[in-house]
Formats: structure tokens, sequence, C-alpha cells
């Protein structure tokens, strides 16, 4: 069986599904639909990076879920592929939803008007220039805590991206007093993210609380396809199960690694990235060389 994994955001780029939307009918159906849900001009955002929009969280959550969802569509259809060709999806962070959507737990309309309130709720939930987020490179996640812990540094692990990058969220302060103490601790790379707020992390909390309300409404369908989620990195198909883990994701630590793993014991082999970019396969393959990793972000990736 086939694992499908969708990307999160920071993987969007200006001109994403452009040549699925000129060339596949079903594709260019997809991005009008969701257009007409959302009541937002993606086209133009995604194609002409519209006044720098497709980097505005309110708008790159919902792209970057447009293109991937447009890509996946279009190669089921062109490989004549069901939902039993699958055995599990996952996603990083809000790409989480776009594997509910392509599993059909939930529906394209939904799941395009919960996406557009998270992205609006992320980008409000603080104030601007407050706070943000920064990727280590050259430890784990244990180290990383073990330093965060020891030096009693005000900041959380928002990413568990590899077992060689990690991804902190904090107040901009505090970020910055923890950068020389991680580089003096054995990390080799310290990284300001282009984010405009501290994601998965304390700071997110009145933002989850409400969208968790939303999500509440949504209609969970089950099926036989597992979803492993980024809140408890386990395997679930149950409704409940998935509402309760998506109801806590924006918060919490997106546990990518352990995801991960949890697909090798679960003893999947081959793993197909769907949506912008090859960020997740090369993540996955620093955190193991057991899958046969594919990505699929072109045409010329059908083949």
């Amino acid at each position: 069986m086939t694992s499908i994994v969708f990307p999160g955001q920071g993987s969007q780029i200006a001109g994403m599904a452009k040549d699925f939307y000129d060339n596949f009918k079903i594709a260019k159906l997809i991005f009008e639909e969701i257009e007409e849900y959302t009541k937002i001009d993606l086209k133009n955002i995604i194609f002409n990076n519209d006044s720098n929009k497709l980097n505005l969280t309110q708008f790159t959550q919902i792209s970057i879920f447009t293109a991937s969802y447009a890509i996946f569509k279009t190669f089921c259809s062109e490989k004549d592929l069901g939902n039993e060709s699958f055995n599990i999806m996952m996603g990083h962070s809000l790409g989480e939803y776009t594997a509910l959507a392509c599993s059909n737990k939930i529906n394209l309309k939904e799941c395009s008007l919960i996406l557009k309130k998270r992205g609006e709720l992320m980008n409000n939930a603080v104030a601007p220039n407050e706070t943000g987020m920064a990727a280590l490179i050259g430890k784990d996640s244990n180290i990383i805590q073990s330093i965060i812990n020891d030096n009693n540094l005000k900041i959380e692990i928002a990413n568990d991206n590899s077992n060689i990058q990690i991804v902190v969220s904090g107040n901009l302060n505090d970020l910055n007093k923890s950068k020389e103490i991680f580089l003096n601790n054995g990390i080799k790379k310290y990284v300001n993210l282009n984010v405009s707020a501290a994601f998965h992390s304390k700071y997110m909390i009145g933002a989850q609380e409400e969208l968790s309300n939303e999500i509440e409404n949504l209609t969970f369908h089950e099926n036989n396809i597992k979803i492993i989620s980024n809140f408890d990195a386990d395997a679930h198909n149950e409704s409940l199960k998935i509402k309760i883990n998506l109801q806590n994701q924006m918060a919490n630590k997106v546990k990518w690694t352990q995801s991960i793993k949890k697909l090798e014991t679960i003893g999947e082999k081959k793993i197909i990235e769907i949506g912008p970019n090859k960020i997740l396969s090369g993540l996955i393959k620093r955190i193991t060389n057991n899958f046969d990793i594919t990505s699929i972000n072109q045409i010329s990736d059908l083949k």
C-alpha cells in the first residue's frame, strides 16, 4: 500500500499547481470551486503572488491546500486511483487538513472554510512583530528540550521535523536571547523564520479554542484510510479521535519525526508527497531510509 503526505506552511511558491490548472479540467474546476466557497481570488494570489499575499498566513494556508488538493485529484484521475489505493494519509500542520479532505473524511467545502478561518485566526492571534519562530539545525528534540530546560528558556518546541531539524516558537526577545545559548551548545545553525507569529505554542491557545468550536461543527466521515495525527503521532480512522486531535493541533507541537516513525512501525514502504516543493521528502529521508519516496508537484512527476 501507499501512504500520502501533504506539506504545510513554508512550502508555498508562486505559480504552484499552475501547470495542472492549465492542462487538466479537474484541477481548474477545483480552483474555481474553492474560490466560490472562500470568496478569495486564489488564482491571482497563487499564480501572480498579488501584493505578496501568498506569504500572508491568512492566504498562505488556503493557497497551499488548494494547490495540493488539485494536484492530488488530478493524480488520482490520471492514474484511475480510488481511496482504496491508499492506506494512510498525513500532513504537516495545515497539511493534516489536506489529508482529511483528500481522504474524504471532511468534504471540500467544509475543509476550505475551516482553513480560511484557521489562517485568519493564526495570523491575528498575537500582535505583529512580538512573537516568531526559529529553526535549529544539528540536534534532535530531546537535546533541544534539555537545553531549553537547563537554561530556563521561555520558548517551546513547535515542530519536531527530523532528527536534526527542530523549530522553536516564542516571544521575539526570548528567541533572540536563546540564539547564542543554542549555538554554544552544539547547534550548527540557527535560522529565524519568516512567519507572522509563534505557531504551535502557547501563543495560539486563544485561537485554538476559537477554531475548536468551528471544528466541533464539522461533519467527519469514517472510511478505511487512517490519519496519522500531528498531535499524538498515532494512526486513527475513528472520527471522534481525529476531531479531538485536530482541535488540539494549533497550540501544540507538530510531532513529525514520531509520525514518520509510526508509519515505519506500521510497515508502510512507499510514500508519495503531494503538493508544492519537496520539503517533506527531505525531512523524511533524514528520519529514516526505509521508504521509497516520490514527490508530485508538477505535471512531469505524474510519469
